[in-house]
């Protein structure tokens, strides 16, 4: 049985404020597409006012869940769980699921919740980037215009995927232990990152564990649907980093670099009412930008300056869950002569949201384009962008348009940037 929370839908005053702040209501003008006709179409499906069908199932598909409407809202609507309970109840009542969402529950089952399989198609993958095959099948148009086609055409150059480290040492005297949440496409498709985030931190003097036991945060789940199965993965994790902190004063801090993870993992006690170690698990979150600007740094660590123009994307989930969206501009202010600037209409949504863009390829686009179109204004040498979601898309355009702009998180642009013993 799917919770709805009438207690919020009913907050909703219908004001209106939010419709500025909504990209899909912008690009449509339509009031389904807006976050009070979305809560009015949940709250009547709730009521089993209106029917269960395509129709309705396409009006809140189409959210991105940016939650850009809760940072306007009056009436401080938490239209998060709202749209989660939404997605759940559809899943369990509508009985004709489309294709992708049968596709979705398949990755979601097969590839998401085991990590060993995600590492298996990873390595495939690696294969068919490295074999040539992969530059064939674009340079012929082998895949046509299929969502095999957008995945392929958002698949970054993926590395080994050698299995992480329970503990990777501090260089020098060790100040603390840290913590490190990998997630799960992050934990393959954005090693980099990664990589970075714990080599800044055992040059800071942070012992990094990596608990072997965490897994998906869970927030793919929630976006289609599948709270029940979110839950156990987020039980998971709550046990792997509470059996981490247990072995010698393991992770005192928890640091996660993708903020679309950072957010979910925030949100533990919400969805997790009933767990006794949700709350102390979500109290001991850092985003990494954050984490490391606060830190205090040793001496001799230099930075090597860095005379160029680097846009800053702030992603949703940073932006309005995590309120977090100064920190990337405070870590990367740490580099000399580096131009940092604010990607221009930042407060809306890029349209790379989870897999929104194999979903909602249309809307995803179009969102892009705005993107893409500030970027060509701007001209900048460099983006950095604090979530992988959001930097895969924003990557995938630019390797059409600009395919010298390169795409990364700040840590790892800091990172490059590090002179140790300077």
């Amino acid at each position: 049985m799917v919770a709805f929370p009438r207690d919020q839908a009913d907050r909703c005053v219908l004001c209106g404020l939010c419709l500025p702040s909504c990209p899909t209501y912008l690009k449509t003008e339509d009031e389904n597409e807006s976050p009070r006709g979305r809560i009015a179409l949940m709250r009547a499906m709730a009521s089993n006012e209106i029917p269960v069908n395509a129709k309705l199932q396409a009006h809140l598909d189409l959210c991105l869940a940016c939650r850009a409407c809760e940072n306007v809202c009056p009436s401080l609507v938490e239209y998060g769980a709202l749209i989660e309970a939404g997605h759940a109840l559809l899943t369990s009542r509508h009985h004709k699921p489309t294709l992708p969402r049968l596709l979705g529950s398949f990755a979601l089952s097969y590839l998401v919740e085991r990590p060993r399989n995600l590492r298996a198609l990873a390595r495939l993958l690696r294969l068919y980037q490295r074999s040539g095959l992969q530059r064939l099948v674009r340079a012929t148009g082998g895949l046509g215009f299929t969502g095999l086609a957008r995945l392929d055409a958002a698949l970054p150059r993926l590395a080994p995927q050698k299995h992480w480290r329970t503990v990777y040492p501090a260089l020098g005297a060790m100040r603390s232990r840290v913590a490190l949440f990998t997630g799960c496409v992050g934990g393959v498709a954005d090693r980099e990152t990664l990589r970075s985030a714990i080599g800044v931190l055992n040059l800071l003097g942070y012992e990094v564990r990596v608990p072997p036991e965490q897994t998906c945060c869970g927030a793919l789940h929630l976006h289609a649907g599948y709270g029940e199965q979110a839950h156990t993965l987020m039980r998971g994790n709550l046990a792997a980093f509470a059996k981490d902190a247990e072995s010698g004063d393991g992770g005192r801090v928890i640091v996660h670099t993708a903020s679309g993870c950072g957010a979910t993992l925030a949100e533990y006690p919400r969805h997790l009412p009933a767990e006794p170690g949700a709350n102390t698990f979500a109290g001991r979150l850092a985003d990494i930008s954050q984490f490391i600007s606060q830190a205090p740094w040793p001496e001799g660590l230099a930075v090597e300056p860095l005379p160029m123009t680097v846009a800053v994307h702030e992603p949703c989930s940073l932006r309005n869950v995590l309120h977090a969206e100064k920190w990337p501009y405070a870590l990367l202010a740490r580099i000399p002569e580096i131009h940092l600037v604010p990607l221009a209409d930042n407060h809306l949504c890029c349209g790379g949201a989870g897999a929104y863009p194999l979903t909602q390829p249309a809307m995803a686009k179009s969102l892009l384009a705005d993107k893409l179109g500030h970027l060509q204004r701007l001209d900048p040498d460099l983006v950095v962008s604090a979530n992988i979601g959001c930097a895969l898309h924003l990557a995938t355009g630019l390797a059409r348009e600009r395919p010298t702009i390169e795409v990364i998180h700040p840590v790892t642009l800091l990172r490059r940037q590090l002179r140790p013993g300077a």
